[in-house]
């Protein structure tokens, strides 16, 4: 099942170890299967407020992105980024395909009934 890390970036300086950190991410991604799916363009906001940027990066599995944010090579330029972006980095697992937001639906009333809340 496919994994994804996915970082809210609230802010950011142009800064020359940013344009380093750019150059070299993609090294550490091939060896875990990482590709950029989001990389920063400004969102259309329909709901809320979003301050800042998003970036996907999708991998085959969650083990292979911890494996990459664990890296040696990925750790060498961490700091490239986080000394000057603030933001946030979740590793997150994704749905399986043909997932049905109605079958989660049903879990959680079952799982409310179980606990005797009513969610009508």
């Amino acid at each position: 099942m496919p994994a994804y890390g996915f970082a809210h970036l609230r802010s950011r300086r142009n800064h020359s170890d940013i344009i380093k950190y750019l150059e070299r991410i993609q090294a550490t991604l091939d060896p875990f299967g990482g590709r950029f799916v989001i990389h920063g363009p400004p969102a259309e906001v329909v709901e809320g407020r979003w301050p800042g940027s998003m970036v996907l990066i999708e991998f085959p599995s969650l083990a292979e992105a911890r494996a990459w944010y664990d890296s040696p090579a990925y750790r060498a330029i961490l700091r490239l980024r986080t000394d000057h972006i603030e933001g946030d980095l979740l590793l997150i697992e994704g749905v399986r395909p043909n997932y049905d937001p109605a079958e989660r639906a049903r879990k959680l009333q079952a799982e409310a009934d179980r606990a005797g809340q009513s969610t009508m």
